[in-house]
């Protein structure tokens, strides 16, 4: 069975994808930091992220519409953010009433918010261009030769292999549903019962879901087990650094640290 959907890496020769994986992995981590890290509101700097990660996205040839697609799905999430529009600040835009409840919005919350927005979005961006233009094996090679911790190391390792196991099951339950279900020759009358019915369906589906990918990961742990397995995943070690590799990393680390700065001072 193919599931190469899930997998986010896209082959290509160009110049992001030749760079080496440990470069790509602190350049993106030092740009999701930088993003991170800037103050609320620098707006100037913020463009200028922008037009790094854009330019980096066009280099690597993975498409700048590509990875904004993608990065728009994360999107979402930053909705969690919402509540600072109401909590934070002192000038107040607008209220409203809750029953005997007044909600007020503040002008400094919504910067904030608009911010947190901005920089999640960027560095989802990153994180988009370096799972695209990086195998997988390629940067958890990069993860340890930085030192990150080899327990979250080999958990990252194994919840992305064991997410194919998963997504099979889930394929395997949906085609036996499929398989049982009636359709109907009438037009527009689907196949199953009530919307309660669907629901309760879905509930032990997933149930079994989990169940089943419980056992089989018992059974791929023992044989995992059986020959050797005690934790640790090896690796050949890594060739050294290139010139070239270091002056790239030397270079965007010097870009990113500047353009931090300049956050810094705009603030001020």
């Amino acid at each position: 069975m193919h599931v190469h959907f899930l997998d986010p890496y896209q082959a290509g020769s160009s110049p992001v994808h030749a760079l080496d994986a440990r470069v790509k992995f602190i350049l993106a981590t030092a740009f999701i930091l930088t993003a991170s890290l800037t103050p609320n509101a620098a707006w100037a700097v913020y463009i200028l992220l922008l037009a790094l990660v854009l330019a980096v996205e066009h280099l690597s040839g993975l498409g700048i519409g590509f990875v904004l697609k993608r990065s728009a799905l994360a999107l979402p999430f930053v909705l969690a953010a919402i509540p600072v529009i109401f909590t934070q600040g002192e000038r107040v835009l607008f209220a409203f009433s809750l029953g005997s409840l007044t909600v007020s919005a503040y002008a400094e919350g919504l910067v904030r918010f608009f911010s947190i927005v901005f920089k999640s979005w960027l560095s989802v961006q990153a994180a988009i261009v370096l799972a695209g233009s990086t195998p997988f094996p390629q940067l958890q090679q990069a993860m340890r030769a930085v030192r990150l911790p080899r327990l979250l190391v080999a958990m990252f390792g194994l919840m992305w292999r064991y997410l194919f196991v998963l997504v099979d099951e889930a394929l395997r339950l949906m085609r036996a549903r499929t398989a049982r279900s009636g359709h109907s020759a009438e037009p527009g009358l689907k196949p199953g019962g009530t919307l309660a019915w669907r629901a309760r369906v879905t509930g032990g589906m997933a149930g079994s879901l989990f169940l089943r990918a419980l056992e089989r990961s018992e059974r791929i742990y023992l044989a995992m087990a059986a020959r050797g397995y005690d934790g640790e995943i090896r690796n050949l070690p890594l060739p050294a650094l290139r010139r070239g590799a270091w002056s790239v990393l030397g270079f965007g680390l010097t870009v990113l640290f500047l353009l931090f700065l300049s956050g810094i001072l705009l603030r001020g």
